[in-house]
């Protein structure tokens, strides 16, 4: 099944091609929340502690072949509203190459310097252990997720974005079953954790390569013209490298931040570990949102349907910045009842330092919705460069808030939290400004 974007009512393709990549994103999420609900209820708050430092370092690298894997997308799209198939196969080709290159270099580099890792998140020495044997096991799944990615970008250029929430929705289920099996049955403690985590992620990987070789085999057959073209990997690259520069400092900057955390000790680091786990599943629907709107914009500017575009980005920011609001309220309202599904009740003061987390971050979601859609907007438009700025004014923003106002005894990790709102408020400042001063050029 394939959906082209360039046609039919511009809410209505949006929301609907958008709907099955938020619930497989959200599916996605709890690969990682049931590792956190069930290693914080089973083998309590040091091991919450170290699992949830991990999740920050994990995220990093795994937003790296997620960048890529965007990238590709795009250029997929692009072809694909050009009806360019051979162009289209050719840069099936080269991505995959380049992303499997990355993965297998991005092992090496974490095997050999994994000691050096726990160091610079500023683990405190009594975690070290638990950390260490989490990460040694997670780690192997890189190549899972690789496959995942890629193949799930492949799918959703072509308009097709329910497949991937399938294989998502069966592997999620089966890393729920096995983690209660490997830490509450047979007692395997965080590596068990992880390693339900990395048998998910290779069923869900390999599940979706082998379905969109045996259904879209168009798309790999050979022909003459079709080869490896270093052209088609530099094509590759430039779309590719600053969408995963974009994603690595956006993740660079949170491992920056969990390192400041860490070194709160493990009250805060277990507090932080469950918000940000609320927290990213809270702003993924308008996250997943923006790469739909990506994919829209991808698809139409390839065929020049440069009012479809104009009407698109009016109606994604509308929608947008009302579910953001509605989800703020939510999260707002119901941020203690939250926290408890991830620690027990009696641990108090890791609950109610995650509580001020959420009403801090929690009520601004409607402003990284709008950050969202200036990322994917650039990109689509091939200007990948303007998504890297608006991610270091905001990151940047985080991190050295985060440190300067916690420095202050009065305010302390208040700072840190108060620190992610204002800089998404600064970059979304800077990418607006940047679209009026420059639509007529970028949608043309």
């Amino acid at each position: 099944m394939k959906n082209e974007l360039t046609r039919g009512p511009v809410m209505k393709t949006m929301i609907w091609f958008a709907v099955p990549m938020i619930l497989g994103d959200l599916l996605q999420q709890c690969y990682n929340i049931a590792d956190t609900i069930i290693v914080g209820r089973f083998l309590g708050a040091d091991a919450l502690a170290a699992v949830g430092s991990s999740f920050s370092l994990m995220t990093f690298l795994t937003s790296i072949l997620l960048g890529l894997a965007m990238g590709s997308g795009t250029v997929f799209s692009i072809r694909f509203g050009e009806k360019d198939m051979s162009g289209l196969k050719e840069g099936i080709l080269a991505s995959f190459v380049l992303l499997g290159a990355v993965t297998v270099f991005l092992n090496i580099v974490i095997y050999a310097g994994i000691d050096w890792i726990i160091w610079f998140l500023r683990t405190p020495a009594g975690l070290t252990g638990l950390m260490k044997e989490y990460l040694a096991v997670i780690f192997s799944g890189l190549a899972g997720i690789f496959l995942y990615n890629f193949f799930a970008s492949l799918l959703r250029s072509l308009g097709n974005s329910v497949v991937p929430l399938v294989f998502l929705a069966v592997s999620a289920c089966l890393n729920i079953a096995l983690d209660l099996w490997f830490v509450a049955g047979l007692g395997r403690g965080v590596a068990g954790a992880a390693q339900a985590t990395v048998i998910s992620q290779y069923i869900s990987g390999v599940g979706i390569a082998v379905y969109t070789r045996v259904k879209f085999p168009w798309l790999f057959k050979k022909e003459g013209q079709i080869r490896l073209r270093v052209e088609r990997i530099k094509e590759i690259t430039s779309f590719s490298s600053l969408t995963c520069l974009q994603q690595s400092i956006m993740n660079l900057g949170i491992l920056a931040v969990q390192g400041l955390v860490n070194s709160y000790g493990a009250t805060v680091m277990a507090a932080f570990a469950a918000a940000v786990k609320i927290d990213a599943f809270a702003y993924l629907p308008v996250q997943d949102f923006g790469n739909a709107f990506s994919i829209f914009v991808a698809q139409n500017y390839g065929a020049r349907k440069t009012d479809r575009i104009r009407k698109g980005i009016r109606t994604a920011a509308a929608v947008s910045i009302v579910f953001g609001a509605l989800i703020s309220l939510c999260v707002f309202i119901l941020a203690e009842p939250l926290m408890t599904l991830f620690i027990d009740s009696s641990e108090t003061a890791v609950i109610a330092e995650g509580v001020r987390y959420l009403r801090i971050e929690g009520a601004f979601y409607y402003l990284i919705g709008l950050l969202f859609l200036f990322y994917g907007l650039y990109r689509a438009l091939g200007k990948p460069g303007m998504s890297v700025v608006l991610t270091i004014v905001s990151l940047g923003t985080r991190v050295v808030l985060a440190y300067a106002l916690s420095a202050v005894p009065s305010i302390g990790t208040t700072g840190i939290w108060l620190s992610v709102p204002i800089g998404w408020f600064l970059a979304d400042g800077l990418g607006a400004v940047y679209y009026f001063l420059k639509r007529k050029k970028l949608i043309s």
